[in-house]
């Protein structure tokens, strides 16, 4: 899962048309970088959730990184100057015992220490 850090600022500072496009571009980084069978969708406001089937957990932190580095590296042109955005991550690999309920609730415990710990970060 990931977490546009700060996004309320984006629509509060520059107007939802430019939150938009913020969010166009970040979906055009991250599909870049995943496989043609990885599922990826918005789960809220500014949140995503990225599945990666048969990858395990060390792949799915490479991928992760590999995705925060692709949004922090270059500006997003919504400004004249640009505008920098970063992400935050939580992940986990899926535990077969476990419900989808119960994966969900350990991302979203990662992600959390991901935003505590600085946000522009990939917490497990």
């Amino acid at each position: 899962m990931l977490d546009i850090d700060f996004f309320k600022k984006i629509n509060d500072n520059y107007g939802h048309t430019a939150g938009d496009a913020v969010l166009k571009e970040l979906v055009r980084r991250i599909l870049a970088e995943l496989r043609p069978y990885d599922t990826f969708g918005r789960y809220g406001g500014e949140e995503f959730i990225i599945l990666l089937p048969g990858a395990f957990m060390y792949e799915v932190l490479v991928v992760a990184e590999r995705i925060r580095e692709a949004i922090r590296s270059t500006s997003f042109d919504i400004t004249p100057s640009g505008l920098p955005v970063t992400a935050s991550f939580g992940v986990a690999e899926f535990d077969f015992k476990e419900n989808s309920d119960a994966l969900i609730n350990r991302v979203d415990v990662a992600l959390y220490k991901a935003k505590n710990n600085g946000r522009d970060r990939v917490e497990s």
